[in-house]
């Protein structure tokens, strides 16, 4: 962690409203006229999507697991130096995966492939991550030691398989016995890599569908917002201004001591009230360390 370079990370799965959550970060630091770094997760890892395609079915045909969400499909290490670089020097160096041809086309490169790496400048006031691993721990690196606010996106498992199960059919042309595979052999490593970092995070955001999901391989369309709840625990409750949330977010109740539960359609408003106060701290924070060290300089 870094007073004077902080870090933003959000880590969480598919169909936890990544729309959602861009759209009020960007709402967030236009307001406080934040100039953000913003890393994908993606980029770190370590195979294009040729190469992991040929490493899944060379696994499949060993009966061996290898999915998107483990150790060996990403540079975890390269990932902590990233944050732990910009944490002391507010610098680093990143690139970009390229999912989609319209990403590509500018760089003369095929979809699936990485832009080369670059070194970031020092015109950042805080670096915000999005992605699978923003509080991963392994046995070779702590990610989220290095994180000055994390928040867990994370819908419940069978919503995330739904959003899979569409996202992969129908924009990536696979069947639903190959995505059904797919879940399968990534199972061990979502235990593995994936859940454990929602209990490091400081705020999870969770959502549920009101709608029935029970077999989520016959779902015919993907549950919206206004058919969710979104359950909001807070690590650390004590300085948590409960009443206030109640009172602007219609609808929303308290579960438990730790627990904020609100309608799925004012997630976005729910963000921006909990999230902005708390990154105007980091901020305020980075203002007088680095005022603390022009006057060390000028002494």
């Amino acid at each position: 962690m870094s007073l004077r370079n902080p870090i933003i990370a959000v880590t969480g799965s598919s169909g936890a409203g990544t729309s959602t959550t861009s759209e009020a970060f960007d709402h967030i630091f236009r307001s406080l006229e934040i100039r953000a770094t913003v890393v994908e997760g993606d980029s770190f890892h370590r195979y294009t999507r040729p190469e992991m395609d040929l490493l899944k079915r060379k696994a499949t045909e060993e009966g061996k697991m290898f999915s998107y969400f483990g150790e060996q499909a990403n540079d975890f290490k390269a990932l902590e130096k990233l944050f732990a670089d910009f944490g002391e020097k507010g610098e680093g160096r990143m690139r970009r995966y390229l999912h989609t041809f319209d990403e590509a086309v500018p760089y003369n490169q095929m979809p699936g492939t990485f832009t080369p790496w670059q070194t970031l400048g020092k015109d950042s006031d805080l670096l915000f991550y999005e992605g699978l691993h923003g509080g991963v721990m392994t046995d070779d690196a702590d990610v989220g030691r290095h994180v000055d606010l994390l928040i867990g996106m994370v819908p419940i498992v069978n919503l995330e398989w739904i959003q899979k199960i569409f996202r992969d059919t129908n924009q990536r042309g696979h069947s639903k016995d190959a995505v059904r595979d797919s879940i399968v052999r990534s199972m061990d490593d979502y235990f593995k890599y994936i859940t454990p970092q929602f209990s490091r995070t400081h705020i999870n955001f969770q959502r549920v569908p009101t709608v029935d999901t029970s077999n989520p391989f016959s779902a015919k369309a993907i549950p919206s917002q206004d058919e969710s709840f979104v359950v909001i625990r807070f690590r650390d409750p004590r300085n948590v201004d409960f009443p206030f949330y109640l009172r602007m977010i219609d609808g929303s109740f308290m579960s438990r001591v730790s627990t904020l539960v609100v309608p799925g359609g004012k997630m976005g408003l729910a963000m921006e009230l909990i999230l902005k106060p708390l990154i105007e701290e980091i901020m305020e924070k980075r203002q007088a360390a680095g005022q603390q060290i022009d006057w060390t300089r000028d002494q």
